[in-house]
């Protein structure tokens, strides 16, 4: 009887904290963990603190190079691994629209994405694209077929292209060459709230301005934006401004392009579930 009442009164299964669990596991770091939930690293601790006190036992040792499993809790991984995978195909397949791919993508780089995904439903009419869209930079893809992240080289992804970086103004803005010293008359709109981009691209071009006025945004796109507007002069990426520039909304005044090491990355979900569409998106995407 006791152990009846134990188990009426035992709190909801926390599926979230489990999750976290196999996610914590794959990389035995909170930090890696922390990114590819897109959390951060003290919200991680506590859904695993939260899952060990629902158990009633510990998961992980902590040490100071990371995490190791406990017995217990390399025990309980595996079926908890596939009780996840089992939930998510049941999900997947209850929520699937023939010919839908639903696809998670930054902000940052919806300039460059919404004409290709326009052109894709246009040549297959078939297929419909189920757009979200996000600020965070991370790999979390579990209700996603496709993924495009924005960071460092992806092995296990496509790489849409690498990013670099190029000064762009309003042709309104502009009244002749620009020397530096008109340059230090324009407002500096910065796509990064620490100014690394265009610090990135001054030092490569040697130029010094005198700043006076700086704006940040919190995205690349959003600093487009202004600039397209005549708030002042940014540096875009050239995927991103492609038409702006071909319509001459935008100009870029210098030739000098600078790459970050960062690339943009289409990543698909490993199963094959859907191939026929995703393979049409992986085409139209890397068709440059």
């Amino acid at each position: 009887m006791h152990n009846s009442q134990a188990a009426m009164t035992r709190p909801a299964l926390p599926l979230n904290a489990f999750h976290t669990f196999v996610i914590t596991a794959r990389h035995l770091n909170l930090t890696r963990a922390a990114s590819e939930l897109c959390l951060t690293q003290s919200a991680v601790s506590r859904k695993i603190a939260a899952l060990e006190a629902w158990l009633g036992f510990s998961v992980f040792e902590r040490h100071a190079r990371g995490l190791r499993l406990t017995e217990r809790g390399a025990q309980l991984l595996p079926e908890v691994t596939r009780g996840i995978e089992q939930i998510l195909r049941a999900a997947e397949q209850a929520g699937r629209t023939e010919g839908a791919i639903r696809l998670r993508a930054p902000t940052c780089v919806l300039r460059w994405l919404l004409p290709r995904l326009l052109q894709l439903e246009l040549e297959q009419p078939d297929v419909h694209i189920s757009l979200t869209t996000t600020r965070e930079h991370c790999q979390q893809r579990e209700a996603f077929d496709a993924a495009i992240i924005y960071g460092p080289p992806c092995d296990d992804g496509v790489m849409l292209f690498a990013e670099r970086l190029i000064p762009v103004v309003s042709p309104e803005l502009l009244s002749g060459q620009l020397t530096p010293d008109a340059l230090s008359r324009l407002t500096f709109l910065h796509p990064a709230r620490d100014r690394r981009d265009w610090q990135r691209w001054l030092s490569a071009s040697g130029l010094q301005p005198d700043i006076a006025r700086h704006q940040h945004f919190d995205t690349m796109d959003l600093a487009i934006g202004a600039a397209l507007q005549g708030f002042g002069i940014t540096v875009a990426d050239p995927h991103l401004v492609a038409e702006d520039l071909a319509a001459g909304r935008l100009v870029a005044p210098f030739n000098q392009q600078v790459e970050t090491g960062a690339v943009y990355t289409l990543l698909r979900r490993p199963d094959g579930r859907g191939l026929t569409p995703l393979t049409a998106l992986t085409r139209r995407l890397t068709d440059v």
